[in-house]
């Protein structure tokens, strides 16, 4: 639904529409999705007012508009939590936003600033199965050990490619202010998908992911390899770029996963474009993009196929799979929970954008988890890999703090 103002309709900023739609669902206890995809300028919201916590096939073409939110770990059902669109609204960002029946200040009876109080009280009070005590930062030292770790596995031949992971635990800003943090980060990121969900008794994140998983729109495919990683720097970072061995190696290995998995189904017809330098906030990265056209290939049901080959890919897990995702298990020591998982609108104007998890942060009472990993290979340097892990912490955690 796009609202435009009228002439004797009153309008509302962004930031308010926001806040109603928060309010609504933190107080209702409903489930609530709110994005941006990238290189638009559109903020979506889904709100799911069913009172039912959902999980469901990953059948895309046979699901009804919503946003699906995947863990990193495989499940047992293999199912995923999915949000069903009771309410779906969009509007322009920058633009000014008709109030809409049920959403009027007048009829919630609360000035804007308690909104945003209570939106904050909220939000400190949203806490999963597990609270924030049962997490800790990851030490430099543990993570450098770690890292160690994989070297030594991939020199004994045992894997190819591993990605670690770390958590920084930061406290919450008392000034935290959801709707205003989404439109800082709609500005900062436009090349990301900007995301904010909650699911009452699993988990509230935010994020700002630059990588697709899986795309569908019409009879076209997509989905893209992202992997290596610089800071950016100077005046044109992506044309100033100098890659080396180990970064263009890391990101070919998630290519040849993409087009390994593409002959599994025995999918010949595809595109593939690059790698090319892309920038995501501060950080670079090298890019592939495939696409298909499901019609020639007369594979309509690509998009749910492709969905559980990938994930998850070699860029958040490593390479062999089995192998690195039990070197993950073994090492690591907390749950990755929605990191490097799945999350995205589905069948909404006849698109499924489907992302993975990443640049994220999970709020659990006054205490906010970065997540943050790095993909190592024989010549990874541990200080690197760890600076790199800082870097990308920093995305969302300067936001927050």
């Amino acid at each position: 639904m796009m609202n435009t103002p009228t002439a004797t309709s009153p309008v509302i900023t962004q930031e308010e529409a926001l806040d109603q739609w928060l309010y609504k669902a933190l107080t209702g206890d409903h489930q609530i999705a709110i994005w941006r995809t990238p290189k638009t300028n559109s903020a979506e919201i889904i709100l799911d007012q069913s009172g039912k916590t959902k999980r469901v096939n990953l059948e895309l073409d046979a699901l009804p508009q919503g946003f699906i939110v995947h863990p990193f770990a495989d499940q047992e059902d293999g199912k995923a939590y999915f949000l069903e669109a009771s309410e779906y609204v969009k509007f322009e960002i920058g633009q000014s936003i008709t109030q809409e029946d049920g959403q009027s200040y007048e009829r919630i009876g609360l000035s804007p600033s308690t909104i945003k109080r209570q939106i904050r009280q909220l939000i400190r009070k949203c806490q999963p199965k597990k609270s924030s005590d049962d997490f800790t930062s990851t030490s430099k030292e543990r993570f450098i050990e770690t890292v160690q770790k994989c070297i030594e596995a991939i020199t004994e031949g045992h894997l190819s490619k591993v990605v670690p992971a770390r958590i920084q635990k930061i406290h919450l800003n008392e000034d935290f202010d959801v709707a205003k943090t989404f439109l800082s980060l709609c500005k900062a990121y436009p090349d990301a998908f900007i995301n904010f969900f909650h699911i009452p008794n699993v988990g509230t994140w935010l994020g700002a992911t630059p990588e697709i998983l899986i795309k569908t729109e019409g009879n076209y495919f997509q989905t893209m390899a992202l992997a290596g990683t610089q800071k950016a720097e100077g005046e044109d970072p992506v044309k100033n770029a100098a890659w080396k061995q180990k970064e263009i190696e890391e990101q070919a290995m998630v290519s040849r996963y993409i087009v390994n998995n593409f002959k599994k189904i025995r999918l010949r017809e595809y595109e593939e474009n690059g790698p090319r330098t892309v920038k995501a906030g501060n950080l670079l990265h090298l890019r592939s993009d495939f696409r298909v056209d499901m019609e020639a290939a007369n594979f309509p049901q690509l998009g749910s196929t492709m969905l559980k080959l990938l994930h998850p890919t070699s860029a958040v897990c490593g390479t062999p799979r089995e192998a690195s995702m039990k070197f993950i298990y073994d090492h690591e020591q907390f749950d990755r929970c929605f990191f490097a998982g799945f999350i995205g609108p589905v069948n909404i104007e006849g698109q499924t954008a489907i992302y993975v998890n990443l640049r994220t942060a999970q709020f659990i009472n006054e205490e906010v988890l970065l997540y943050a990993g790095a993909g190592v290979t024989a010549d990874s340097i541990p200080e690197k890999e760890w600076e790199e892990t800082t870097l990308k912490c920093d995305i969302i955690g300067k936001f927050i703090q």
